[in-house]
């Protein structure tokens, strides 16, 4: 009977697999959907070094957050911690942070092309941007809602990030991702460390 330690890489590697799939068919998602309704979801993606500059600065408020929130002991933040730990911290115990960085900038563009790049400008289109940034984070939030405070925490980060899509008053879908993608490596990391650290 093989070891249950043996096949815990193997579980890994499969999981780290799925989850990059998965989230890679957020992107094909967003294309599809913009196929149907007419409207490009990469139409605002330009690189610039000053929208790149901007993303990975706009990061910074979301950072001091999450890590001010690590120090919490409020329950529902803990609840929070120990969900990550149990499920993200073993899934990616074997993990190279390459491997997390990959991961996260396939989470940061995908997602992004979904809800900023197509969702909120197709309810813009419609009903008006305040409706459009409003009702696409709330199902940014209702997509991410493990537990009530995690899907509070999600919208209002995707509020942010939806502000940022129009940071300068020139669209750029570059900043949102961007921010996505570096926050979701930091916290990543953390996770890892924070399991490793509780695994010895």
């Amino acid at each position: 009977m093989p070891n249950i330690m043996e096949n815990q890489p193997a579980a890994s590697n499969a999981f780290f697999r799925i989850a990059c799939y998965f989230e890679g068919s957020l992107a094909v998602l967003a294309l599809a959907l913009g196929w149907l309704a007419d409207l490009d979801p990469f139409a605002s993606l330009a690189f610039s070094e000053a929208a790149l500059g901007i993303g990975l600065f706009a990061t910074g408020p979301l950072l001091v957050l999450f890590f001010a929130m690590q120090q919490l002991s409020y329950p529902p933040i803990q609840k929070i911690r120990d969900l990550l730990l149990e499920t993200l911290g073993a899934r990616l115990a074997y993990r190279h942070w390459t491997d997390l960085l990959i991961l996260a900038a396939i989470a940061g563009f995908a997602e992004e092309a979904l809800f900023r790049g197509f969702l909120q400008p197709w309810l813009e289109n419609g009903w008006g941007a305040s409706v459009g940034l409003w009702v696409s984070n709330v199902l940014f939030a209702l997509v991410h809602a493990v537990t009530p405070l995690y899907a509070v925490l999600a919208m209002l980060m995707g509020l942010y990030m939806g502000v940022m899509l129009d940071y300068g008053g020139e669209r750029n879908l570059l900043m949102p991702m961007v921010i996505h993608a570096v926050y979701d490596f930091v916290a990543f990391v953390v996770i890892l460390r924070d399991y490793r650290n509780r695994a010895r």
